[in-house]
C-alpha cells in the first residue's frame, strides 16, 4: 500500500495476528536475534530464541544497569524481553510501555504471578514512543529493542526520551536504519515491510543527529550488523518463508544499504 503510513497493518501485525506466535520468531520473542559466533547450519528453536534473548543481552550490557535504577523499555511488546532485563539485570523497576493493548494483554497473561508477587517491579503500560506518559526526569536508564523502525517521528522520540530521564540517564536503541539517505528506493524494492510503510526506516546519521539535537551527549552508534543478518537469514531458509522477500534483509545488508546497530546516549548530568 505505497503511501499509506503502515499504522493500520502495524495494528493488525501486533495484535490480533500476533507477530511473535510467527515461525519467524520464536519464544514470544520479536527480533531478528544476535549471534556472536555464527556457523552456519541446522539452528534449533531453542538457540533462536536464545539469539533474540541475546540481542536484549548485548543492548543492556553497555547501560550498566545499577540496583537502583529504574528502567523504561520503549515498544516491549509481550515483555519477554522486559522480564529477561528485570531478571539478570536487576534494575530496582522496570516499566514496559507499548502502543498495543493486545500485545500488553498478552504480557500481563504471561507475567501474571510476576506481576503478582512484585507488582512494583514490573510495570506495564500503554502509550506512544512519541508521547511517552511519564513526567519529566523519571527513569535512569530508557531503552527500545527492535521498536524504534516503527516511530514516525525519531526526533520526537529522541525528544521525549530525553525528557523522561533524570539527568546522567542512559539510551539504548537497537534496530535497524538505512547507512544513508538516498537507499530508500532501493530498500522498497526489496523489503516489502518498507514499501508498505510498516517499517519506517531512517538513515543512522539522521538518528544520531535527531539525539544530539534533543540535548543528549557522548551519543555512540556501533554496527553489529555481522552478528544479526547471517544468522537470521539462516533461520528464515529454515521456514515456510525461504522463498520470501524476508531473504532480501541480507541482500539489502551486503549491498551496504542497510545495517543493525546500537545506538547508545546521555543526557548531561547537569
Amino acid at each position: 500500500m505505497p503511501g499509506d503510513s503502515g499504522a493500520s497493518r502495524r495494528a493488525a501485525m501486533y495484535g490480533a495476528d500476533d507477530l511473535s506466535s510467527m515461525a519467524i520468531f520464536s519464544g514470544n520473542y520479536i527480533n531478528f536475534g544476535y549471534w556472536q559466533d555464527f556457523t552456519p547450519g541446522l539452528i534449533s528453536v531453542d538457540e533462536r530464541t536464545e539469539s533474540q534473548a541475546n540481542l536484549y543481552r548485548t543492548v543492556l550490557r553497555r547501560l550498566e544497569i545499577a540496583p537502583t535504577d529504574v528502567a523504561l523499555e520503549v515498544g516491549c511488546g509481550i515483555a519477554v524481553g522486559t522480564v529477561l532485563v528485570l531478571q539478570e539485570f536487576n534494575p530496582s523497576t522496570i516499566y514496559g510501555l507499548d502502543l498495543s493493548q493486545d500485545q500488553l494483554d498478552r504480557a500481563a497473561r504471561a507475567n501474571f504471578e510476576l506481576i503478582a508477587r512484585q507488582p512494583d517491579r514490573l510495570v506495564l503500560q500503554r502509550g506512544s514512543a512519541l508521547k511517552l506518559p511519564y513526567a519529566g526526569e523519571t527513569f535512569d536508564i530508557c531503552y527500545s529493542v527492535e521498536a524504534a523502525q516503527h516511530f514516525e517521528e525519531l526526533a520526537i522520540f529522541a525528544s521525549e526520551t530525553h525528557r523522561v530521564l533524570k539527568p546522567g540517564g542512559r539510551l539504548a536503541v537497537a534496530t535497524f536504519f538505512m547507512t544513508h539517505p538516498t537507499a530508500t528506493t532501493e530498500l522498497r524494492e526489496l523489503i516489502e515491510t518498507i514499501h508498505s510503510g510498516i517499517d519506517v526506516v531512517a538513515a543512522i546519521g539522521s538518528f544520531r543527529d535527531g539525539l544530539l539535537a534533543a540535548g543528549f551527549v557522548d551519543v555512540h552508534v556501533e554496527s553489529i550488523g555481522a552478528h544479526v543478518w547471517h544468522g537470521f537469514d539462516a533461520w528464515i531458509a529454515q521456514t515456510e518463508f525461504k522463498d520470501s522477500w524476508g531473504r532480501n534483509w541480507l541482500k539489502a545488508y551486503h549491498r551496504g544499504l542497510i545495517d543493525y546497530y546500537v545506538v547508545t546516549a546521555d543526557k548531561n548530568e547537569i
